[in-house]
C-alpha cells in the first residue's frame, strides 16, 4: 500500500517526547508516529493485524 503525506500539527513537548522514543527504538520519528498510531488502532479493535501489517480497516458498526 503506498504511503500518503499528511501535514501534522503537534504540541512541541509531545513531538520532543516522540523524538526521544524514536531514538531509543532506532526508528525515524515518522516511523515511530506510524507505529504508535497502528498499535492504537489494533488495540482499539479498529483494524486487524496479521504479521505486523494492517490487513483490514473496520467500518463503523462492523464487528
Amino acid at each position: 500500500m503506498p504511503k500518503k503525506a499528511y501535514p501534522l500539527r503537534i504540541n512541541e513537548d509531545v513531538l520532543a517526547a516522540m523524538q526521544r522514543w524514536s531514538d531509543d527504538e532506532l526508528r525515524s520519528l515518522n516511523a515511530q508516529i506510524e507505529y504508535v498510531l497502528r498499535d492504537a488502532l489494533v488495540k482499539s479493535g479498529r483494524v486487524k493485524l496479521v504479521q505486523k501489517v494492517i490487513t483490514e480497516v473496520k467500518e463503523d458498526g462492523e464487528v
